[in-house]
């Protein structure tokens, strides 16, 4: 007689990994977040725009939307590349629904934006 509970199972084995990168048929997402500093100031991160974004029939870079963004919301801004996320926009200030109806205004699907926070 044989015991059948004692043989190793990995129940995670067939699940894809939740952060690797994303399959090229799936759709990828712009993700818009918030992030508390110290005391009221806070830091909105943009993450996930394509390398060149169409925008009212020309291709910006990120540092040319980083630069219509600090100028139309009249925040100061930085441009950060990462390993994992790849180029991050950070704004000063909550400016998630300024991002948000900026993008959308532009061409960009109100669908592949996902919008977190408090």
């Amino acid at each position: 007689m044989s015991v059948q509970n004692l043989n190793t199972f990995d129940p995670f084995a067939d699940a894809a990994d939740p952060l690797a990168a994303e399959e090229p048929g799936r759709q990828s997402y712009i993700h818009i977040r918030i992030q508390q500093r110290n005391g009221r100031k806070t830091l909105t991160t943009l993450q996930g725009l394509p390398k060149a974004v169409p925008m009212r029939h020309a291709e910006y870079d990120a540092k040319k939307i980083l630069k219509a963004f600090k100028k139309e919301f009249a925040c100061n801004g930085t441009l950060v590349d990462d390993e994992e996320m790849g180029q991050v926009l950070q704004l000063q200030g909550d400016q998630r629904a300024k991002i948000h109806t900026f993008l959308t205004e532009n061409g960009i699907p109100r669908a592949s934006i996902k919008l977190h926070g408090f």
